[in-house]
């Protein structure tokens, strides 16, 4: 097959943003935009990547480049995190050096979308190399496990073993947690470094800051009265 001409194909401000299809539960926006914002912590000095929720990502591998493949989440490295400064409105592959996301993320919902077959396919075409799903309520009636992650090795995905699990060309692991900072105690997708430790938020960074800092003056608060009370 011939290689799209690129002149001939339609810029980003002609595409749409997404393919307007309404998500049936809230799981499908909320997991994937912990992992977002727990990433603007993470990764805030670097400006080499960029991760998006439920935004449409075109590329000519399709039936036609103006239909998009929308996952729940994905992660693109070694792009600008600001397209020319602004806010992305799609990820046009073509306007990205042909750089495939590296992650895509599915959450499945009560409504099948292909999480297993069709989608699976359109990503093993795009070249994305980890491919996780992320199935806490249906798994059983799809016969999978409640957290998958896929790998692409020579075309094909294969399911990896273990959780968190660790991702060295992202430089991070995934796997599920419990959030402390959730008043409703929800589990939700997370980073995690080599080590398999969580990594932190922003607010539960400051707060272990906070109470290393307290324990330091509680610690020489009773030495001082040790001291006061040998003299």
């Amino acid at each position: 097959m011939l290689p799209p001409d690129l002149k001939q194909l339609p810029t980003s401000d002609e595409l749409l943003d997404s393919d307007d299809f309404p998500v049936d539960n809230e799981e499908q926006n909320w997991i994937p935009n912990v992992l977002l914002f727990l990433l603007e912590y993470i990764w805030k000095q670097r400006q080499d990547w960029f991760f998006a929720v439920d935004m449409g990502v075109y590329h000519t591998t399709g039936a036609h480049p103006k239909v998009p493949v929308v996952p729940d989440g994905f992660l693109s490295l070694g792009v600008e995190r600001r397209k020319g400064g602004k806010p992305r409105k799609s990820y046009v592959m073509w306007e990205e050096n042909d750089i495939a996301p590296l992650l895509t993320l599915e959450v499945v919902s009560q409504t099948p979308g292909g999480e297993y077959d069709e989608k699976m396919a359109i990503y093993a075409r795009l070249g994305v190399l980890y491919y996780v799903v992320y199935n806490p309520v249906y798994w059983r009636r799809d016969g999978q496990l409640p957290f998958e992650v896929y790998k692409l090795v020579n075309g094909a995905y294969q399911l990896q073993v273990g959780e968190p699990f660790w991702m060295p060309e992202i430089g991070l692991g995934m796997g599920r947690s419990r959030l402390p900072d959730d008043p409703l105690e929800r589990e939700a997708l997370t980073w995690y470094d080599a080590s398999g430790q969580r990594q932190l938020s922003e607010a539960e960074t400051e707060r272990q800051r906070a109470d290393a800092e307290r324990q330091r003056a509680d610690q020489l608060a009773a030495r001082l009265r040790e001291l006061g009370e040998e003299i």
